[in-house]
C-alpha cells in the first residue's frame, strides 16, 4: 500500500451512526470531507466485529453491513487520493449500574469466537473494497485488556507477557489467513496505559516487536483510555476516557504539544533494533507542520497521526502540500469533542459554524479585516490573569476565529492560543508577577485566510 503523504487520520468516535450500525448520510459526509482534504491514510472509526448492543456504532459483523461499507469506500476513494481502512473492534458488556464484564469471565469457547469474528470482519473489509484493515487493540476494549498488566486471567491467556499476547497474536494470524498476504493489516494499541500498575514502554516495545514479527504491516500507537480509572456517572455506562488515562489519550491544552511522542519514539527504536522495518504511526497532540516534520526527521515515527487537528481542519494535508501552513485552522485542544463523546452526543468540532455538521469548505481568498478604527486590543491584569479584549474582525463569508500571539520580555511574538470567532476576549492564566508580556491577534476566516496582525498590547504583571 503506497500513500500519497504521511498524514494519518486515526480512528475517531463520531457518534453519527444509528444503533443499527449501518452507514448513513452523516457518516458518508464526514468521511468524504476528510478524504477531500487529501489525508494519506484515513482510518474509519471503530466498527464492531460482533453483534453485542453498544449504542451508535458502525458494524461489520455480518454481510448485512457490506452494501453501506462498500459505498463508503467508493465515495472516499472518489473524493481524494488517500487510502481508506476500517478499524475493527471487539468489546465486552457494560451496564449503567457501573458493572462491566471483564476478560476473566470469558470462556475458552468465547475466546475462540472472538478470533473467528475478527477474521470474518477483516475478510468483509477486503470484500467491501477497503485498502486494508486495522485491528483495535487499544484502550479499554477486549484485546487491549488481554495485553494489559492488569489482565486478571490465571490460564494461558494471562500472567506473563507471552500469555497476555496469546489472543492478540491468534487474532493477527487468523486475520492474515482470512485476507491473504497481499492485504495490509495494521494494529493500534496503547504504548502506555497511564494507570497504576499498568504497562509502559518497557512492555509496549516488546509487544510491538512481537506483533511485527507476527506480520502486521503497520503499528499505530495511542495511550491510556482505560476503565480502571474511569469516573462513573450514576445512570450512565462507564466510559474509559473520563480519568487521567483518558486525559493522556487525548492531551488537552494543559499538556505540551507532542505530549505522547516519547511512546512512538521508544517503540520505533525497539523495532529497528530488532531489524524490523514496520512503519510506526506517531500521535499525541501533533499541532503543526514543523512538529510533524520533526517527528519524521528525528525518527519518532514514520507517519503522523492527527485526529482532533484534522477534525478542526480536514484540509491540513492539502494546505501543507500547497505550502499554506499559515492557512491551517488550528485545533484549540479544548477537548469539547472529547466532552461530547463522554456525554454520548454527536461529536462535532466547536470551531465549525453552528449546526453545519461538518468542517466548512471554502475557496475564498479574501482575508478578514479589522474595523476602520482597528482592533483596539487592550490588556488588563486582574486576579492573577491577563484579560485581553478587542473589537471583532469582519469577513464577508464568515469569520472562523483568532490566533493569539504572545511574547514574554523582549522575545518575539509566537502563536500562543486560538479562540473562536464568537468571542472578543481571552484570559491568559499562565502569567507570573514580575514579568512583562506583549500580545497581538490575527483573525482567520472559514478558508483559513489570515488577516493582518492587530496592534499590540503590553502589560507588566505585578
Amino acid at each position: 500500500m503506497t500513500l500519497p503523504n504521511r498524514v494519518v487520520l486515526p480512528a475517531m468516535v463520531t457518534r453519527l451512526s444509528g444503533e443499527d450500525g449501518l452507514v448513513n448520510d452523516d457518516i458518508r459526509a464526514r468521511y468524504v470531507r476528510f478524504a477531500k482534504g487529501e489525508t494519506g491514510l484515513l482510518v474509519v472509526e471503530a466498527m464492531a466485529v460482533h453483534d453485542a448492543k453498544s449504542g451508535p456504532l458502525l458494524r461489520i459483523s455480518s454481510d448485512a453491513f457490506k452494501e453501506g461499507l462498500t459505498d463508503l469506500a467508493v465515495r472516499c476513494h472518489d473524493a481524494g487520493p488517500g487510502k481508506v481502512v476500517p478499524q475493527i473492534i471487539h468489546f465486552l458488556k457494560i451496564a449503567r449500574s457501573g458493572w462491566r464484564q471483564t476478560i476473566d469471565m470469558l470462556s475458552l469457547e468465547e475466546i475462540d469466537g472472538i478470533v473467528a469474528a475478527y477474521a470474518a470482519a477483516a475478510l468483509r473489509a477486503r470484500e467491501c473494497g477497503f485498502d486494508g484493515v486495522e485491528l483495535h487493540m487499544a484502550h479499554a476494549y477486549t484485546l487491549s485488556s488481554f495485553l494489559s498488566r492488569l489482565n486478571p486471567r490465571r490460564d494461558a491467556y494471562g500472567g506473563t507477557l507471552e500469555n497476555r499476547l496469546r489472543l492478540p497474536l491468534r487474532v493477527v494470524a487468523a486475520v492474515r489467513s482470512a485476507v491473504g498476504g497481499d492485504f495490509p493489516v495494521g494494529v493500534r494499541f496503547v504504548g502506555d496505559e497511564f494507570i497504576k500498575n499498568g504497562y509502559t514502554t518497557v512492555d509496549s516495545t516488546l509487544i510491538a516487536v512481537r506483533l511485527a514479527q507476527a506480520g502486521v504491516d503497520w503499528i499505530s500507537l495511542s495511550a491510556g483510555g482505560k476503565f480502571e480509572d474511569a469516573r462513573h456517572v450514576p445512570g450512565e455506562p462507564l466510559y474509559p476516557y473520563t480519568g487521567y488515562s483518558g486525559d493522556r489519550c487525548m492531551p488537552g491544552s494543559q499538556y505540551p504539544d507532542g505530549a505522547n511522542l516519547f511512546i512512538p519514539e521508544a517503540v520505533r527504536a525497539a523495532l529497528r533494533a530488532a531489524g524490523l522495518e514496520v512503519p510506526v504511526i506517531a500521535a499525541g497532540k501533533i499541532a503543526s507542520l514543523a512538529m510533524a516534520e520533526g517527528v519524521i526527521r528525528e525518527g519518532k515515527g514514520d507517519l503522523v497521526g492527527m485526529a482532533r487537528a484534522l477534525l478542526a481542519d480536514p484540509d491540513i494535508p492539502k494546505k501543507w502540500r500547497r505550502g499554506e501552513e499559515d492557512r491551517v485552522v488550528r485545533c484549540l485542544y479544548g477537548n469539547v469533542c472529547k466532552a461530547l463523546d463522554e456525554s454520548f452526543r454527536r461529536v462535532d468540532c466547536t470551531l465549525w459554524p453552528k449546526k453545519s455538521g461538518q468542517a466548512p469548505e471554502s475557496s475564498d481568498t479574501t482575508p478578514p479585516t479589522w474595523p476602520a478604527e482597528g482592533a483596539a486590543l487592550r490588556a488588563e491584569y486582574t486576579q492573577g490573569r491577563v484579560l485581553l479584549q478587542w473589537r471583532k474582525a469582519e469577513d464577508p463569508e464568515g469569520l472562523y476565529g483568532y490566533q493569539v500571539f504572545r511574547a514574554q520580555g523582549g522575545a518575539p511574538l509566537a502563536h500562543y492560543a486560538s479562540v473562536r470567532a464568537g468571542t472578543a476576549r481571552f484570559e491568559d492564566v499562565r502569567v507570573l508577577e514580575g514579568h512583562s508580556y506583549r500580545y497581538a491577534l490575527r483573525p482567520y476566516d472559514l478558508a483559513g485566510n489570515r488577516g493582518a496582525f492587530s496592534d499590540t498590547a503590553s502589560i507588566a504583571v505585578g
